[in-house]
């Protein structure tokens, strides 16, 4: 058995963050998806990601294995939505830019990743959480299902090919 689990990403980090996201673009791009491939995220996207304490990364026996953000900031792609949010007073987590290497796909760590954010969430005492994902991007559509989070409407982000983005929202219990 590996040792698994999830800390705050660091500095030293953001060669092997920024191996797994290319890894996860080039998995986009053959899946024909246009997500991420407008050039982010980028370096300096994860390294603000990580000056704010918002980066995380999975380690398994030692390696970095995946990487992702908690922002636990109100997002500004979230304030308008073509649909509806269910909570719009309670503060909220968003998870943005996860990605497991390629190294470690089929092992299911993405589902321990989710849980382990989830987690970390809740332990902030914050109950709500948000995600988007391209309507290509069928795999990370079936794991927020998978764990409760349940599709709201349309966002938009910033994308210079396509910036149109399913939005799902996740409410847990105090």
């Amino acid at each position: 058995m590996a040792l698994i689990y999830m800390r705050k990403a660091k500095t030293s980090d953001i060669d092997a963050m920024m191996e797994i996201i290319d890894e996860a673009k080039a998995l986009l791009k053959a899946d024909g998806s246009t997500q991420w491939q407008d050039g982010h995220p980028d370096r300096a996207l994860l390294l603000d990601d990580i000056e704010h304490g918002f980066a995380r990364v999975l380690i398994v026996d030692g390696e970095v294995a995946g990487t992702a953000t908690l922002m636990t900031a109100p997002d500004p792609n979230y304030a308008k939505i073509e649909g509806s949010w269910s909570d719009t007073t309670d503060p909220y987590g968003t998870i943005h830019r996860i990605a497991i290497s390629s190294k470690f796909r089929g092992l299911k760590l993405s589902k321990f990743f989710f849980s382990n954010l989830i987690s970390d969430t809740y332990s902030q005492e914050i109950y709500h959480m948000r995600i988007d994902t391209h309507e290509m991007n069928k795999r990370m559509q079936h794991l927020v299902k998978e764990f409760g989070f349940k599709y709201t409407g349309i966002i938009y982000v910033s994308d210079a090919i396509d910036g149109k983005r399913l939005a799902y929202e996740l409410s847990m219990v105090k």
